[in-house]
């Protein structure tokens, strides 16, 4: 199949304020989770069925040889994908995927770094794996970013055992998590004395959006909540961020879990969405290519097939409006290299954001 510039292909998607042509760029695509791009300007996109695959639009895409074994079952597979801040230099390529090494039947989300030489991986390393593997075929999390100080953050949801992992400090699972460049544990980590010392916030339920906030040096992150109640959150080192235990959500039947959505020793979102938009990806806009846009805070919407700008004051949410309504399920929205954003949508296409 080939995958080619779309220079015929026009979608004009507008709001009241802005407008946007969402240029088709590479398709044929089922899950694409995660997505950068090379100095040499090609593109690395993981499928989330369990293929790395290195794309030059307009010609045809190559599998990426020597990528560790990946379970790709339900939400689990072939994640998420970052650079090294200084991958000009050193090379390395951080991807987040489920996989069945390790104890216990199932899998849990693994975080490895690796160099591409051509079309294969080399120097593959892992960073994180968790201690136990679990059945459950959800709630992986799986987003990656990196702070100004080269720390790699990184999301495992809570892997459907709400009412285990997510509140404990020494088990996997429903945690936001911070290591060394090279997978080795901050001395400084919150509960580095812990049984699990990577931990840097819990309380989490499925955080599939992650970005560093550029003025402030913060991570943000987002995550799913069940039926409502899809939080913005800034993440701060050893802060419990109350799932299960506070919600402003409820069971998908419709019956309550929690009757609190706040209580003392536990974060408040910055924002939240009831009814859930089922967000995935995030990014700051810095670039100078969209003037109107920038400053402010792009989010997928899986669930109603639009973007969510979100116009911010310091730290918090002045605003949010739907932008690109109808462009698809969009499963990650970055701003890369080059300055442009980029979408992915589900069963569809890469798409560059043309301003």
């Amino acid at each position: 199949m080939k995958y080619i510039l779309a220079a015929s292909f026009t979608l004009f998607l507008t709001t009241a304020v802005y407008s946007m042509t969402p240029e088709k760029i590479i398709e044929g695509f089922d899950v694409p989770w995660g997505m950068v791009k090379l100095n040499d300007g090609d593109f690395l996109i993981s499928e989330r069925s369990g293929t790395l695959y290195r794309v030059k639009p307009g010609q045809e895409r190559q599998a990426v040889a020597n990528l560790p074994e990946v379970n790709a079952r339900g939400q689990g597979g072939l994640l998420d994908l970052v650079l090294h801040p200084e991958y000009s230099k050193n090379g390395w390529i951080y991807i987040s995927y489920a996989s069945a090494d390790g104890d216990g039947d199932g899998d849990n989300t693994n975080i490895i770094r690796a160099k591409l030489n051509g079309n294969a991986l080399t120097d593959v390393e892992t960073i994180y794996k968790p201690a136990r593997n679990y059945k459950r075929r959800f709630h992986y999390g799986s987003r990656m970013a990196f702070d100004k100080t080269g720390m790699l953050y990184f999301s495992i949801g809570d892997r459907g055992e709400r009412d285990i992992f997510p509140q404990d400090t020494d088990q996997d699972g429903g945690k936001i998590y911070r290591v060394h460049a090279d997978g080795k544990i901050p001395t400084d980590n919150p509960f580095a004395d812990s049984k699990v010392p990577a931990t840097y916030s819990y309380g989490h339920r499925n955080p599939q959006g992650m970005a560093l906030n550029p003025i402030t040096g913060d991570i943000w992150a987002h995550e799913h909540g069940p039926r409502g109640g899809d939080e913005i959150n800034i993440i701060k080192a050893g802060k419990n961020y109350g799932w299960p235990v506070i919600s402003y959500g409820i069971n998908y039947n419709g019956t309550k879990f929690t009757d609190i959505s706040a209580k003392e020793g536990m974060e408040q979102p910055v924002h939240q969405w009831t009814p859930s938009i089922a967000p995935s990806g995030m990014v700051f806009v810095t670039s100078d290519k969209y003037p109107d846009w920038q400053g402010k805070l792009l989010i997928g919407s899986l669930k109603f097939n639009n973007l969510e700008l979100a116009t911010l004051d310091g730290n918090k949410v002045t605003s949010i409006e739907k932008v690109l309504e109808g462009i698809g399920r969009v499963r990650n929205v970055v701003q890369l290299n080059d300055g442009f954003i980029y979408v992915a949508t589900d069963g569809d296409a890469i798409y560059r954001l043309n301003p």
